[in-house]
């Protein structure tokens, strides 16, 4: 594997030191995650550990990035969780577990990389036949900017494109759907129309604080037809396809 320091920096924006975190919009992915979960989950480009943190209960939970720093954090973050084990590890190369896992996230990986349909067919063999991958990128090619080009994003997705490299990759879509519809505006106005390179992180912590719980309402009750994320759920095929 080549040298990676600096990844995590490159691929967000942020420092090892963390910065300003994000605790409800980390939440409201977490309960958008999880329920598609099994008992053992790999997260591939964790960073520094944030979501993984807030899985509990689990039997196993392998994280994972790049970025040698962004492990080292990782593994005196969770010092005190026997079940995590973190990992460097880089999408595309070889990863060996010793056994497959349930379940398999990425959070804001896909659009780094070229090939993605072929990242996930081979991602997909980390997990056991029927189980599943939960992906989470960036949506829409609108909302992309100059912060995507400056963090390294190849493309933003819509869920018709997302599901596609799914099934090209051999995997089974049981959903792929658009997410975060007031981030999506506010990401559009602030960072596209607004010309803004990079998010504020004034701006970022009042939108944590007071659009995130509003955001949640809405998607509770009505399916919105666009925002700043896509979320898809698919599974390794029992039979064939990927793996």
């Amino acid at each position: 594997m080549h040298d990676s320091s600096g990844a995590f920096t490159s691929a967000t924006g942020r420092g090892l030191e963390g910065g300003a975190d994000q605790p409800r919009y980390r939440r409201y992915q977490h309960d958008l995650i999880a329920p598609h979960c099994g008992r053992s989950v790999l997260e591939v480009g964790a960073g520094l550990g944030e979501f993984a943190a807030q899985f509990e209960g689990l039997d196993r939970l392998v994280v994972t990035d790049v970025d040698p720093g962004a492990v080292e954090v990782m593994r005196h973050r969770f010092a005190d969780r026997p079940e995590v084990e973190a990992r460097q590890f880089e999408a595309g190369t070889e990863l060996e577990l010793d056994e497959p896992v349930d379940s398999l996230v990425a959070i804001n990986v896909l659009e780094h990389i070229e090939d993605d349909s072929g990242t996930l067919a081979a991602l997909a063999k980390l997990v056991r036949p029927g189980g599943s991958l939960v992906i989470w990128v960036p949506g829409y090619q609108q909302l992309y900017g100059d912060f995507d080009r400056k963090v390294g994003h190849v493309r933003c997705y819509t869920p018709a494109t997302l599901a596609a490299a799914a099934r090209t990759a051999g995997l089974e879509v049981e959903r792929s759907k658009p997410v975060n519809l007031l981030g999506g505006i506010a990401w559009w106005a602030a960072v596209r129309k607004g010309g803004t390179g990079s998010p504020n992180p004034k701006l970022v912590a009042v939108y944590d604080r007071f659009v995130v719980p509003v955001t949640r309402l809405i998607e509770r009750f009505v399916p919105v037809p666009f925002g700043q994320s896509v979320l898809c759920v698919a599974r390794r095929p029992h039979e064939g396809g990927a793996g």
